[in-house]
């Protein structure tokens, strides 16, 4: 399932969207031992890329980072209270955290991913210079407390990406479920080092597109157009 299919159609859960495949006619299984050997596959290359990462200089993560965002600020825009939903770096992740400070004070809100089930979507708290934080999975800081909101543009962290904007990201699934749950869709940008760019995720039905994949190359990736 892709963007151009469906962007309000929720995507199932991996225990079974791996078994579906979205047709003309509907809903049909797939091939159960292809759809294996890709998780598998998926798994070893998800290691090979995070021992990539970390093996990036802090110094190059920087000057990456600081290009990225960048071209970050020119993709969301200038409309003062646009709320961004970002990241707190984890595992060699791009540190984005200065470019949050600037875009408030711009004018932009922003807000960080809460995971609060597994097999469901993401949801998003706003987050601020100074707000109590908590911890959430894996121990990544979230806001902890305040409301939901929802984001226009959804800015999510790259284990992997190919030419045709897919993300491979850390296997829960969670957004690719946010993505098709949303309704408007928000903008969604996937970041990331240059060298986690791959050939293919072999993408499955319930794999959701970035819009935009930026990794500081000054030439952004767009869904349908290449670089």
């Amino acid at each position: 399932m892709d963007q151009e299919t469906d962007r309000n159609c929720p995507a199932s859960p991996p225990c079974f969207a791996h078994e579906l495949e979205l047709t003309e006619n509907g809903y049909t299984a797939v091939d159960r031992d292809a759809a294996v050997t890709v998780a598998r596959w998926r798994k070893a290359e998800r290691e090979r890329l995070v021992a990539a990462r970390l093996a990036v200089s802090a110094d190059d993560r920087s000057r990456v980072a600081e290009a990225v965002a960048a071209e970050l600020s020119r993709l969301v825009g200038t409309d003062r209270g646009t709320m961004i939903s970002l990241y707190w770096p984890f595992r060699g992740e791009l540190d984005l955290r200065g470019w949050m400070r600037t875009e408030i004070e711009r004018g932009m809100r922003i807000a960080l991913p809460v995971v609060e089930r597994k097999a469901h979507p993401l949801t998003f708290r706003e987050w601020t210079p100074g707000c109590q934080m908590g911890r959430g999975v894996w121990n990544i800081p979230i806001p902890a407390d305040g409301p939901s909101v929802t984001p226009d543009v959804v800015i999510a962290p790259l284990v992997g990406f190919d030419n045709d904007c897919y993300r491979l990201g850390y296997g829960g699934g969670f957004f690719d479920r946010t993505l098709a749950a949303l309704s408007p869709r928000p903008l969604a940008i996937g970041v990331g080092h240059p060298s986690a760019a791959i050939a293919t995720i072999y993408p499955q039905p319930y794999d959701i597109p970035m819009d935009v994949i930026v990794t500081g190359s000054g030439q952004a990736i767009r869904r349908g157009c290449g670089q």
